[in-house]
């Protein structure tokens, strides 16, 4: 299981003053606040959050040190994590994103597909990336249709891969 949790992003610099827009990954979206500094991926640097406010679909933040547009720029796109201990524990049927990765993917019946490299949204649902042992990788929209069963314990997900009509 990952030790870090991706729970927020910076996106373009808002204004003249320093503030930057956010995207919240938690499930609720104010929820990115309340786990303590976030962190860049390789822990490094760290952010805390001094004011935050609601816009439709983000938030715009205003972070300790970061106090004109250049610098806020500067962190565009910079996705930001929490240690997992910092998280809610999750209940016995639930998981966060981060846990999927590395889970061998096999089909209904059983043979291996490849292993889930990543979970990306782009915008309209979360898609499932599967990188088979060679070749490009498959991407899986995460619906139960196309994902029927998800055992963390068994580190393995059943997916149903995508057919396409000729």
């Amino acid at each position: 299981m990952s030790r870090r949790i991706c729970v927020a992003q910076f996106g373009a610099a808002h204004g003249v003053r320093g503030e930057i827009a956010l995207r919240s990954f938690t499930e609720q979206p104010a929820d990115f606040a309340r786990y303590g500094p976030l962190e860049s991926e390789d822990g490094k640097r760290r952010f805390e959050i001094a004011a935050a406010r609601a816009a439709k679909g983000h938030f715009i933040v205003r972070v300790v040190g970061i106090d004109d547009r250049e610098a806020a720029q500067a962190l565009r796109n910079l996705k930001l994590y929490v240690a997992r201990e910092r998280l809610p524990p999750t209940a016995d049927d639930e998981f966060y994103h981060a846990d999927l990765i590395g889970l061998a993917a096999v089909s209904p019946d059983g043979a291996a597909l490849g292993t889930v490299a990543a979970v990306h949204n782009f915008g309209a649902g979360d898609v499932i990336e599967i990188a088979p042992p060679d070749g490009d990788s498959i991407m899986v929209p995460f619906t139960t249709q196309a994902v029927p069963r998800i055992e963390i314990a068994a580190r393995r997900i059943v997916v149903v891969p995508p057919t396409y009509d000729e």
